[in-house]
């Protein structure tokens, strides 16, 4: 893990297109602002979890497929 020192209004890179930069310290708070291409996904740790989670979820679970009545008579014995 790279570990950097900024100060309020400074940035930092990642790669050309990403900058991170330092908005506002609050006592053990940091504001950031981050500066990325659209197609570039940013979340929180803690929701990027929760959809890593529900993704999963979804992948394990079994469909569920409505029975149809294609007017086919079926004979009961």
């Amino acid at each position: 893990m790279l570990i950097l020192s900024r100060k309020v209004n400074e940035r930092i890179m990642i790669g050309e297109d990403i900058s991170i930069s330092i908005i506002e310290i609050r006592g053990d708070q940091v504001r950031l602002g981050v500066n990325a291409p659209k197609m570039v996904k940013v979340f929180r740790q803690e929701v990027f979890d929760a959809i890593r989670a529900e993704n999963k979820a979804a992948a394990e679970s079994k469909p569920i497929f409505p029975a149809f009545d294609l007017g086919v008579k079926r004979d009961p014995f």
